[in-house]
């Protein structure tokens, strides 16, 4: 079913829950692979995948003098790796069961010369199933993976935009396969209080700087809805009482972000800037509670994208 690419669409987590779980475990063996193989980068940054035309990539992943990159075509459904001496392999997406992906993606790897190592156990996930025993995942519905999709091509051109309105250092607009979400970080550029559970080192290495994150996800947790979201780290402590755009937006508790319905932003007339509306009032009020350098780090309003 072919779906129109200037309509945001509707897809509730409920409606494709098993979907959701099995792409999780296939995007996490993926991104285990970069994992694995590329060069590390501050924040863990070498390990995310990027929104592209089709799907989603890994961007190149170095193996000796050679380079390879896999991505999750949404438009074929099909896992693509290419390398860079012009080979190329594919399997097709469709139902079956992780231990079988896990099985047929190594072994298209080794067919290309490829041989990696990786920790064959999904992170960041309740009740974790090592791959080649997980039977339980195994839902594939290519016209729910597209709408996802498509949902994340709008969120990524709405955050790429926000990331032009800011001169200091940000990550880029990337997808996080532990936690399933698309994230944008701006940082202050100085260092934050060590994290109190110093032993966990992925947390030490995320949240090693002063921050602020805005991101989209399809739900999980306590938010069984997709939703963009916002928080500041460190957290200042009048940040939970400001207001922010639009006024569907609310603060978690739970969670210590800010929350906004993606079913109330796709049903106005300009979705993209209620996103921007949202990530700016966040940033202004969390910026300014933390005492960034603004003059320094912003972009002028007249020079923005």
């Amino acid at each position: 079913m072919a779906l129109d690419s200037a309509v945001w669409p509707s897809l509730q987590l409920a409606e494709w829950q098993d979907t959701h779980d099995t792409l999780h475990m296939w995007m996490q063996i993926v991104g285990k692979t970069r994992l694995a193989l590329a060069p590390p980068e501050n924040h863990w940054w070498h390990v995310t995948l990027y929104v592209s035309a089709r799907g989603l990539v890994t961007s190149p992943i170095p193996y000796r003098s050679r380079a390879f990159d896999v991505e999750f075509d949404f438009i074929d459904h099909r896992l693509v790796v290419n390398t860079s001496d012009g080979a190329t392999r594919s399997i097709a997406l469709r139902p079956q069961a992780v231990a079988d992906f896990y099985r047929e993606y190594m072994g298209m790897l080794d067919t290309l010369g490829i041989a990696v190592k990786i920790w064959p156990v999904p992170v960041e996930v309740e009740a974790p199933i090592p791959f080649l025993d997980d039977r339980r995942h195994a839902s594939y519905d290519p016209e729910l993976a597209q709408r996802f999709f498509h949902m994340l091509l709008h969120a990524n051109r709405a955050l790429t935009r926000f990331k032009g309105r800011f001169l200091g250092k940000a990550s880029p607009v990337h997808f996080f396969w532990g936690a399933f979400d698309l994230a944008l970080t701006r940082f202050s550029g100085r260092r934050a209080p060590e994290p109190k559970n110093t032993e966990w080192r992925v947390l030490r290495e995320a949240m090693s700087h002063e921050e602020i994150s805005f991101g989209f996800w399809p739900g999980s947790g306590t938010v069984a809805e997709p939703a963009f979201y916002a928080y500041v780290r460190p957290e200042p402590p009048r940040l939970p009482t400001v207001s922010v755009r639009p006024s569907t937006a609310y603060y978690s508790r739970e969670l210590a972000d800010f929350i906004l319905p993606y079913e109330s932003v796709r049903s106005v007339s300009s979705p993209d800037d209620a996103v921007l509306d949202f990530c700016q009032s966040v940033y202004d009020a969390g910026a300014d509670l933390a005492r960034w350098d603004r003059a320094a780090l912003d972009r002028p309003p007249a020079e923005w994208p």
